[in-house]
């Protein structure tokens, strides 16, 4: 076990443009994924893993190695030593890494780690937030959850296959894949690999979607042949696995503020074989207007703090402020007044986050029943899923039924 020159440079290149020049992670490391033809897979693996890695606990590493924001390229190198010290590497004779203070590093680590913002690696106002919003004893739970790597879940297009034919279809290329219980189109990687290289990807066999987000279209009862409306579509991960429950029967109306992420979904619609969505950008009140009254099943996955997901989007933690949370929840309230309006009378509709905080999930829940339109409907069920205690993402969704209008 030792490390190569060429790996860890790219690994420092790369933390440099996440920590210093303010680029989304998943980006940065599929660029460099892509730097050298010759690596092999355990290649990959290290600059994948590694990255992420050190941007999941890097406020434990500044700590431990005594720097601050913004780094130059010796305190790059500083916060790599902690982690390979840590990891247990050997340290190479290089440069960079002489005098790498390994005893030090282990004393520090010890010590910071009876401190649950430096343990969890996370910025006060998001452990004070949680504590106010969770209690000190769950969000300790949630938060050391939240720090495990995600696990990689498969979303079986049924529209082209099923769940039993396309684990055979991976194995033969050696990609193993488990079952998971209560879920009818969920596959899970035994061992994380670049399944979008593959064939059965290419030809939309399926989806990448976390297990706790293929709940969300289920829970919304959705049947073939209704008029459905996803109003915060994005790339459209929920609204392809509506399409499959429609069995491209009824129509799917996916509408976003973004053309862009309405763009990203066509082709991904194409390669899936849904063709019963029609796309509508919200760049008007209009837009919504028209469709009032008008759907049998409506979803709102709102925009959130996505404090459920920090698994999979670790540099979040370092992107979200508290004023953002205070805003998107005022964003939250009016998106459900408003898009709410969509459910026709004894239609359905489902408000969902991908975040844990009762602030944006049950509260907005219980705001909503109070408005002038919130009375028009009753409210269902909902579900609370945290990382803790399910594996996956921390997720929230609530059904409200809209009433039915009284015959005069």
């Amino acid at each position: 076990m030792r490390l190569h020159r060429n790996l860890v440079y790219t690994t420092i290149d790369s933390l440099s443009a996440i920590f210093n020049d303010g680029e989304y992670a998943d980006k940065v490391v599929a660029r460099a994924l892509k730097k050298d033809k010759r690596w092999g897979s355990s290649d990959r693996k290290f600059v994948a893993e590694t990255i992420y890695d050190i941007v999941r606990w890097k406020r434990l590493y500044m700590e431990i190695a005594e720097v601050r924001e913004p780094f130059d390229r010796d305190n790059l190198w500083r916060i790599f030593a902690v982690w390979a010290v840590l990891r247990g590497y050997p340290i190479p004779d290089w440069r960079q890494l002489e005098g790498t203070p390994e005893r030090k590093i282990k004393g520090r680590f010890d010590e910071l780690s009876k401190v649950r913002k430096y343990k969890e690696s996370i910025p006060d106002w998001m452990d004070e937030l949680g504590v106010k919003e969770l209690g000190e004893e769950l969000w300790a739970k949630e938060i050391a959850a939240q720090n495990q790597p995600a696990k990689v879940i498969l979303r079986v297009n049924t529209l082209k296959t099923t769940k039993e034919k396309l684990r055979a279809i991976l194995m033969d290329q050696d990609i193993e894949t488990e079952f998971l219980k209560d879920q009818p189109d969920a596959l899970v990687l035994k061992e994380r690999a670049n399944v979008f290289l593959t064939d059965a990807f290419k030809e939309g066999f399926f989806e990448v979607q976390d297990a706790s987000s293929q709940l969300v279209a289920a829970f919304l009862d959705i049947k073939p042949g209704m008029r459905v409306v996803d109003t915060c579509a994005g790339a459209g991960g929920k609204t392809l696995h509506m399409a499959s429950l429609m069995e491209n029967k009824g129509q799917l109306i996916a509408m976003d503020l973004y053309e862009s992420k309405l763009k990203q979904l066509k082709l991904r619609a194409k390669r899936n074989g849904a063709f019963n969505i029609e796309y509508r950008v919200i760049d008007t009140t209009k837009v919504i207007k028209k469709l009032h009254e008008k759907a049998d099943r409506v979803l709102i996955d709102a925009p959130c703090s996505g404090l459920g997901v920090l698994k999979r989007n670790p540099d979040a933690k370092w992107k979200l402020q508290p004023e953002f949370i205070d805003n998107i929840r005022k964003v939250q309230a009016e998106v459900l007044e408003n898009y709410s309006k969509i459910v026709k009378p004894g239609g359905k509709m489902v408000y969902a986050t991908c975040s844990i905080l009762p602030s944006e999930n049950q509260e907005q829940v219980k705001r909503f029943l109070t408005t002038d339109i919130g009375k028009n409907f009753t409210f269902v069920k909902d579900t609370k899923i945290l990382a803790s205690e399910s594996g996956f993402d921390g997720f929230y969704m609530a059904l409200f039924e809209r009433k039915e209008e009284k015959k005069s």
